[in-house]
């Protein structure tokens, strides 16, 4: 399959737009969701969290492995690359985590959202770097590329931990929120948040390009906001919250 160097170029740009666009509209609004879903203020019917989970995340993974399934490809550093990171990071969302989350459901349409953002991506992700990228011999050896996997692999360990402490943070049949300790939420309000933007600016270093970098900047726009919803929820909640904890940026913000 040859480049769709327009698509790539276009969609990339629109994740960028779109991204800042949302980033402004959560100073404004907060979206839905979790601890912020109200039965009597979220319109329209929801999602079971376990459910929701899965069929928001799995186009992420099944769209760039459909790709990589029905094209020809040569072995090349762009395809390992999107194989042992994007993917790797997707198929543990879709089919791990969505069975260990106890969330509260997700109002449908956020999860439909969610649906057509992650096929858009995975196809944005998955045909430039099967069919776009190109890596000579230097690159195996650059200091971005390494630097780059170090920082999505720790990212990836911050979010799994992370989301771990979260799971285990209340009691079977408790409802109550209480303040997650250990790990990097001793830094950070959005510990799990926090990792998963190491992932992606990781792996934007690693892959060098405007399709990865602009993935990486629409999720600081998204989820970094809700980082700073829950500090904030956080602080009003808890009196003896720990001053020195930041939002979502350990010892900065």
């Amino acid at each position: 399959m040859e480049c769709k160097e327009n698509v790539i170029h276009y969609l990339s740009w629109g994740f960028i737009v779109s991204g800042v666009a949302y980033l402004f509209r959560q100073t404004r609004f907060q979206t839905p969701y979790g601890r912020y879903v109200t039965s009597d203020g979220t319109p329209g019917r929801t999602c079971p969290a376990k459910l929701a989970w899965f069929l928001q995340e799995l186009p992420s993974f099944l769209v760039p492995m459909l790709l990589l399934l029905s094209t020809d490809t040569q072995p090349s550093l762009g395809k390992d690359l999107l194989l042992w990171t994007f993917c790797l990071h997707y198929f543990q969302r879709t089919f791990i985590y969505s069975l260990l989350t106890k969330g509260r459901p997700s109002p449908l349409y956020i999860v439909f959202s969610a649906v057509v953002f992650c096929s858009v991506n995975g196809f944005l992700q998955g045909h430039y770097m099967l069919h776009c990228a190109t890596y000579d011999d230097a690159w195996q050896t650059d200091i971005r590329l390494y630097t780059g996997l170090l920082m999505f692999f720790l990212g990836m360990a911050i979010n799994i931990h992370s989301d771990h402490i979260l799971l285990h943070l209340r009691k079977p049949g408790e409802v109550v929120y209480k303040i997650p300790q250990g790990g990097m939420f001793e830094y950070v309000s959005g510990a799990n948040f926090f990792g998963e933007i190491l992932e992606w600016c990781g792996y934007a270093l690693a892959t060098w390009s405007l399709p990865t970098f602009s993935f990486a900047l629409f999720t600081m726009c998204s989820i970094g906001p809700r980082a700073y919803h829950h500090h904030r929820y956080y602080q009003e909640k808890f009196e003896d919250y720990p001053q020195s904890r930041k939002a979502v940026i350990p010892f900065i913000l």
